[in-house]
């Protein structure tokens, strides 16, 4: 489960997982296609191709360089080398039984590398509120380095002057450690997403630069769709005599550059478009008979010359009967429209209206499903609040008077309004949050979900970084950020109910919750034994992975625990069904109706026996079947190898450490 992983990292190397996109993408370059071997690139093959498509190499360009990034590069490449636990006391209740809404509590970037295995090309929505590293918001490099400075020098091929300069970013806030920091995180995230998927970035002007930069080469220069500025306060602060900061902005990536993905900004459905415009060209119209509405008197019109601007001039005179003009108008203006154009309107069915100042408006055909793209600018005339409103809106929800509970809230207006602008018309998008926070992202989807009848579902994430003793929230009851988080779900959707009585049956209100922990010391120093040792020299290594053990909530035995993390390391969701059979008086969970998990220490011959007869009988359809090896001995996993080899229908045996 762990030791095959950190196996695995050993050998990862910065390019590795970038080799491993190749295989997939360009699988005829490589001269091997076992998965379990190091990718073998076949440059001179590659280059032949390109030669024969003319493709001709780049001989200049830019790129982001930093301290630490070849460690970034690796550490995306890494798997993960923590368990996941489930929340069993939380998730039986009964509005968390059924819902499709998780959150994480632990390090985001093992929870990316967790879910690169279930969750693959399938989020559709991804906003993220990341350390701005201002100086003041706590942000320092929090990895250990844990390999030796041997181990460090001969994966990255480290001279000793750039060891010294790799180590200098821990526990730093340099520009290189934020970079370092952010590097994988976004590298996975990408990976979550669908084709048709979106990212949304916020961020000060701390690291905005470096921000832009770093997400250009992760998703592409082309992938960039735009960048708001959102109105972060109200009034700035006035004793700063150089500038006051009132703005944030936030980065917009679209990575395959998908132009069908909408804004759900609302569209003027029922308001008349003018169709002149001052600083046009001046040009004639003719306007058909009875294609023009107006509340003009009924009643002969003669020539009118208007040399305004914005004006119109009506070349010959014109009759109206029953609000319609029913003779041709031959105008001159400064029309935004041609001829043309105007006449395609008219047979669409766009609606003509001569104004009482005789000036022309428009209701275009169409018009009511029409979306309107947004301003760059994000603020009170688009509905959206300030940091203040947050600060506010979680203050109510707490019920906390003395102060904030929690700092650096963004509106749930303004997450409301972005993930709007991109599910209007996607109601069951899946929306993932890696840095939750107080779970603003959380509470803007039920809000959305209860205005349009929305089905999204969110993915929140969030460190169990204590909160300060003294703080307002510790004095709460809140001893972690993740609380805080939690809470502030609970709460909302509580308000929510209490707002509209008749969503309690229809919508999902509840969320799994499941804790992503790296197991103990003690844990780790025995998976570094030989797998080849006898089994009894380990301790109980099923129940060292239990919440007790672990040191969280959830009532999860180890056997929870093992079966959580197989199982979405096998790709299969949190929702996935899962039976528990007897065989011979043990119970192994049959998940999906296709896979068998063993694990267990009680496993002998007689349950060996009963297993392979089920399959046999054809009672169960069985095509792998998962075994825990620390808790089988050698002679009874080797007899359930012989045993399912005898099966007419073949049966993949697969041994975890």
């Amino acid at each position: 489960m762990i030791k095959d992983n950190l196996d695995f990292n050993q050998i990862v190397k910065p390019n590795t997982e970038f080799l491993e996109q190749l295989r997939q993408k360009l699988p005829e370059f490589f001269t091997s296609s076992d998965s379990d071997k190091e990718a073998e690139f076949d440059m001179e093959k590659f280059q032949k191709a390109l030669k024969e498509q003319n493709v001709e190499e780049l001989s200049s360009g830019y790129q982001l360089d930093f301290i630490g990034k070849n460690y970034a590069k690796k550490q995306a490449g890494e798997r993960p080398t923590t368990v996941i636990v489930p929340d069993n006391e939380h998730n039986e209740k009964i509005e968390n039984k059924d819902s499709k809404n998780l959150f994480f509590t632990g390090d985001n970037l093992e929870v990316l590398r967790h879910l690169q295995q279930n969750y693959a090309k399938s989020v559709d929505f991804i906003y993220i509120d990341p350390p701005y590293n201002t100086g003041s918001d706590g942000f320092v490099y929090p990895d250990k380095f844990e390999y030796s400075d041997e181990q460090l020098q001969d994966m990255f091929n480290l001279n000793e002057e750039e060891l010294k300069r790799m180590k200098s970013i821990q526990g730093k806030s340099t520009h290189s450690a934020w970079l370092t920091f952010m590097y994988p995180r976004l590298y996975l995230a990408k990976k979550l997403l669908k084709d048709s998927g979106v990212i949304f970035v916020s961020i000060d002007d701390n690291e905005q630069a470096n921000l832009k930069l770093l997400m250009d080469e992760i998703f592409g220069e082309d992938s960039f769709t735009g960048e708001f500025i959102w109105t972060r306060k109200k009034k700035g602060a006035f004793l700063n005599k150089q500038i006051r900061k009132m703005t944030e902005y936030i980065l917009y990536y679209t990575p395959s550059n998908n132009l069908h993905v909408n804004f759900g900004e609302k569209a003027y459905s029922d308001k008349m478009q003018p169709i002149v415009k001052r600083t046009n060209s001046v040009k004639e119209l003719i306007f058909p008979a009875n294609s023009v509405k107006t509340k003009l008197n009924d009643g002969k019109y003669e020539i009118i010359i208007d040399e305004n601007p914005t004006g119109v001039s009506f070349l010959n005179p014109f009759n109206i009967k029953d609000g319609i003009v029913i003779d041709e108008l031959k105008t001159k203006a400064r029309y935004t429209w041609s001829q043309e154009f105007l006449n395609k309107e008219i047979e669409s069915g766009s609606i003509v209206n001569l104004s009482t100042k005789f000036g022309f408006n428009v209701l275009r055909s169409g018009q009511e499903d029409r979306i309107k793209a947004p301003s760059t600018i994000i603020d009170l005339k688009v509905g959206v609040g300030t940091n203040e409103d947050a600060t506010e809106e979680v203050s109510k929800l707490f019920s906390t008077e003395a102060g904030e509970i929690f700092s650096y809230n963004k509106p749930s207006s303004l997450l409301k309004y972005l993930v709007n602008m991109i599910t209007y018309d996607q109601k069951d998008a899946i929306i993932l949050d890696f840095f939750a926070g107080s779970s603003t992202t959380a509470d803007a989807v039920m809000q959305l979900n209860a205005e349009d009848s929305g089905d999204r579902r969110y993915i929140m994430v969030q460190l169990s970084e204590p909160t300060k003793p003294g703080s307002v929230a510790h004095k709460a009851g809140y001893t972690s950020i993740d609380q805080i988080s939690r809470a502030r779900i609970e709460k909302a959707a509580e308000k929510i109910k209490s707002d509209n009585p008749l969503l309690t049956e229809i919508q999902d209100f509840g969320f799994k919750n499941y804790y992503v922990v790296e197991p103990s010391q003690q844990t780790l120093d025995q998976l570094d034994f030989d797998n080849d040792l006898q089994l009894d020299i380990f301790d109980d290594m099923i129940s060292a992975v239990s919440s007790e053990k672990l040191g969280v909530d959830g009532q999860a035995e180890g056997f929870d625990t093992i079966l959580q993390t197989y199982m979405v390391s096998d790709g299969y969701k949190f929702d996935t069904s899962v039976e528990m059979l007897e065989f011979a008086g043990v119970k192994l969970p049959y998940v999906n109706k296709q896979r068998i998990y063993l694990i267990t220490n009680d496993w002998t011959a007689q349950n060996t026996k009963a297993l392979v007869n089920a399959i046999g009988k054809n009672e169960i359809s069985v095509q792998t079947i998962v075994v825990y090896g620390y808790t089988i001995d050698m002679e009874s996993l080797r007899e359930l190898e012989i045993a399912l080899n005898q099966l007419e229908n073949k049966v993949h045996l697969l041994v975890r450490y």
